[in-house]
């Protein structure tokens, strides 16, 4: 098992992920088109983010994308982990918390002092592994607007 930054040859991997993970998410529907053009603009600019993945035998079988952005609360960098997700034929090996492990100092490193991320309201499996993973229930809550 290999964590690494990917790379514009992880595309067509990157977007099989993210197809399984939109697929088992309420308000996303997998498109990957969308998906293709987003991930070629975050590896465009690095500024934007940073997409890592977790490889066994030269196959990409897990990734997280994390966004960049400044506080104005902190003055500072912070990420927002924007998806996650381990193949399924993968998960409950611990892949996903080396993953998490390794993208909390990856951000660190960045100069990022906080990472955000959202989780389904209902997806009690996930919050318990951000949970084990450190991070802690945020009293706000996320609205949101979408434009056409």
């Amino acid at each position: 098992m290999k964590i690494r930054v990917a790379t514009t040859d992880d595309i067509k991997s990157l977007c099989e992920l993210l197809d399984e993970l939109f697929s088992q998410e309420i308000e996303f529907i997998p498109n990957g088109n969308l998906q293709e053009i987003a991930l070629n603009k975050i590896f465009e600019d690095e500024n934007i983010g940073n997409i890592l993945v977790v490889t066994i035998d030269e196959k990409v079988v897990a990734m997280v994308n994390i966004l960049y952005t400044i506080s104005t609360a902190l003055g500072e960098k912070v990420a927002i982990l924007e998806d996650m997700i381990v193949k399924k034929e993968f998960q409950n090996q611990n892949i996903g918390l080396k993953l998490l492990e390794y993208t909390k100092t990856y951000a660190e490193e960045k100069g990022c002092k906080r990472i955000t991320l959202l989780t389904d309201e209902d997806n009690f499996k996930a919050q318990n592994f951000y949970k084990k993973a450190g991070f802690e229930k945020s009293s706000m809550i996320p609205f949101r607007i979408k434009f056409n």
